[in-house]
């Protein structure tokens, strides 16, 4: 009932381990591998440390650091709640691509929102993007199976809580009431991963090729 697959197993050990060398560097981790919202480099206002350029790969290392125990142990939670079925049906490889597709369209949706608007260069960090992209995908694979809220502990169809998910975070990200949470990273996620779900089932004017 607790065995954790062995995809989601190794990306929890890893995030463990790099909060643990977060712990134990300070700042170290954050100014090369976060995913900082300017292209630049140069000093930001409220940010003690330099603000370094835009690097290919921050927009897959900056999911494996994190903001503080609470902030890493429900992205894990959510990740092993919601993808533990998900890799059993899809296999190792394929979920993990589906992850990682899921953390790059939330980091591309993230840049693209920090371009858009006027405010200083700050890191964005977490797991968060590809769990919302794990956590859409149990929804459309088992829409109907029932999920309990924590907080409330309301049981729910696993669509329903997705939808409402979907349209908490784009009401918050509107807003801006809740700040210091990238909700376009976790909308861009979840978008990620739909459009790949789709690629998959054929459903795009792109299909994937025939082995």
């Amino acid at each position: 009932m607790f065995a954790i697959p062995p995809t989601i197993q190794a990306l929890i050990i890893i995030n463990v381990v790099v909060y643990l060398l977060q712990l134990a560097t300070g700042d170290a981790l954050l100014i090369p591998f976060a995913l900082w919202s300017s292209f630049g480099s140069g000093g930001s206002p409220g940010m003690p440390m330099e603000v370094p350029p835009f690097e290919p790969w921050q927009p897959i290392t900056y999911s494996f650091l994190h903001g503080g125990t609470t902030h890493l142990f429900f992205n894990m939670l959510a990740l092993w709640m919601f993808g533990t079925d998900i890799e059993r049906v899809w296999g190792p490889r394929r979920f993990l691509i589906y992850y990682f597709v899921c953390v790059v369209s939330a980091a591309a949706a993230q840049l693209l929102v920090a371009q858009m608007s006027s405010g200083p260069a700050y890191p964005t960090i977490g797991a968060s993007g590809g769990v919302f992209g794990v956590l859409l995908a149990f929804g459309m694979m088992f829409p109907r199976r029932m999920v309990m809220l924590l907080f409330p502990p309301i049981p729910m169809p696993a669509w329903l809580l997705v939808t409402l998910y979907g349209g908490l975070e784009l009401l918050l990200g509107v807003t801006g009431t809740q700040a210091g949470v990238a909700h376009f990273a976790h909308l861009g996620g979840m978008a990620g991963g739909y459009l790949l779900i789709q690629y998959w089932r054929g459903r795009l004017p792109i299909r994937p090729g025939r082995r």
